[in-house]
């Protein structure tokens, strides 16, 4: 063309320059197609869903559709769809000072019409970019009409010197204003079944009425809804004649593997600190997070129906990180690794993110989160040592420690511990260090203790070894010593325990 488009002032320029204005559907086509035949990332970030959501995804935009993205929280919908105006053309013109960002080759509005039959080819233009075509409402009970599609404004009216009859008294709602982009709509279900009416004619017809004028508005837009599945909660349904309407319903997911979840959580977790304290992450301890999620998602104490988020796999990893930065800070020291006895402190993570079923609640928050780390610690145990639940093949290499605590060995371990009483009291432990210098391969000494007590906890989780926890202090000793001992306390002090334990069972 010889001039950059944006330079272009007037509508007579963009006929000389031989621009042709594309529908938003068509303009999302043409981009997508080019990204493909070009090899790019189309959702960059995005992880897991590259044979399943994305390729749907891609299919709506190439058939010109609205879509709804389905399913339970935590499982990147807004992410998604806040990624799709990059498939937009950077710029597009409209006309300078419309509310609804009115095409100059065919403008919607009174004022854009007004505007053009005065000025013709002189009518101003401005480039509107693809960062302000997009615009996202969340759903909630008290949404109106008048929100999204509009309503008569009496002050312009009074203002104007306009009967209500003018077209011009009219406030625009979110939608209208924008037209020609993408507008997403967020728990859908939440929006009450009337509100929901209003949308049917802009998915079908495109257009919009307000408040009984005998006018339409032909609207140039792609709508996108996020929404929980319908039996999530008892707040509201989508109403079947939408859901009809909404070309595409896209089910997203959970990550399906514990890599994939790891890659996720990697991604989204803060764990490039400030420096203070270097913080050493053995992988293991990744893929415990992980498992705690899936055990979550499959868990008898966990609702099912409202998911179990990404959101808490990030967030108990930092949590951990954390708890091992503060032992380092406490204990004066410039680096650290992350131990077994810091997932104490992931709790408050998973707490805060599960919805309990009524056999949950009978059990208590925090004895499902410890169930769930347990149970975490249990599956991933196999993949570096024997299992123990092998009685044939796997019970017999860990005898040497389950002799040394039946002959009254106990070892006691608190979050604070200095690392070189951390290494003392582990190595107090027969077979302990050599069975797990025999099967892994630690990179560095606080790596290998971490390794043993890792041990421990498994030998627990198994019923092998006894464990209390009081007051933050992990006490490992025999398991028949820990059931006798609680034997001869109180009634109050019996049920105490007995709470704890089952949480780690």
């Amino acid at each position: 063309m010889g001039r950059v488009l944006t330079e272009l002032k007037t509508l007579g320029d963009l006929k000389e320059a031989g621009y042709q204005p594309l529908s938003v559907k068509d303009e999302l086509r043409k981009n997508l197609i080019a990204k493909l035949r070009r090899g790019e990332e189309i959702f960059p970030g995005i992880i897991g869903y590259e044979r399943t959501v994305i390729p749907q995804i891609q299919h709506a935009i190439l058939g010109r559709h609205d879509m709804i993205l389905l399913g339970l929280r935590g499982q990147a919908k807004t992410r998604l769809i806040r990624m799709l105006p990059a498939l937009l053309d950077e710029y597009i013109p409209i006309i300078r000072g419309s509310e609804v960002n009115d095409n100059p080759f065919a403008p919607i509005s009174k004022y854009g019409r007004e505007i053009v039959a005065d000025m013709g080819d002189d009518t101003p233009i401005e480039w509107l970019h693809r960062s302000q075509r997009y615009a996202e409402k969340l759903a909630t009970p008290d949404t109106t009409i008048a929100d999204l599609i509009g309503d008569i404004d009496p002050i312009k009216a009074a203002n104007r010197r306009l009967t209500y009859a003018d077209e011009e008294v009219i406030h625009f709602g979110l939608i209208p204003r924008t037209n020609r982009g993408i507008f997403a709509i967020n728990e859908l279900p939440d929006l009450q079944p009337r509100i929901q009416v209003g949308l049917l004619n802009i998915l079908e017809e495109q257009d919009i009425q307000i408040r009984g004028f005998n006018i339409r508005f032909p609207l140039d837009i792609l709508l996108v809804f996020t929404a929980n599945p319908e039996d999530y909660t008892n707040r509201g349904n989508i109403i079947t004649p939408l859901k009809d309407r909404i070309d595409s319903q896209i089910i997203t997911h959970y990550p399906k593997t514990i890599e994939i979840g790891i890659a996720i959580t990697q991604q989204e977790a803060w764990q490039k600190r400030d420096g203070q304290v270097r913080v050493h992450l053995p992988y293991f301890f990744r893929e415990i997070i992980e498992q705690i999620a899936f055990e979550a998602r499959q868990s008898e104490y966990v609702d099912q129906r409202s998911g179990v988020s990404v959101r808490m796999t990030r967030a108990a990893l930092e949590c951990l990180i954390s708890a091992a930065e503060r032992r380092a800070l406490l204990n004066g020291e410039a680096e650290t690794t992350v131990r077994i006895s810091d997932l104490l402190f992931v709790e408050p993570a998973i707490t805060g993110k599960i919805e309990l079923v009524y056999e949950g609640e009978q059990e208590g928050v925090q004895n499902v989160a410890r169930l769930l780390i347990g149970r975490a610690v249990k599956a991933i145990f196999p993949r570096y040592f024997p299992d123990p639940a092998n009685r044939k093949e796997g019970r017999a290499v860990y005898q040497p420690i389950l002799d040394w605590f039946a002959r009254g060995g106990r070892v006691e371990l608190t979050p604070e511990l200095p690392f070189d009483e951390y290494v003392r009291r582990l190595d107090a432990v027969e077979g302990l260090c050599g069975l797990v210098q025999r099967y892994t391969r630690p990179a560095t000494p606080a790596e290998t203790a971490s390794m043993m007590e890792f041990v421990l906890e498994a030998l627990h989780q198994h019923s092998l070894v006894g464990k209390e926890l009081i007051d933050q202090e992990t006490r490992y000793s025999d398991i028949m010593g820990a059931m006798l001992s609680s034997l001869g306390r109180d009634d109050d002090e019996e049920d105490e325990d007995d709470e704890l334990l089952r949480g780690y069972r």
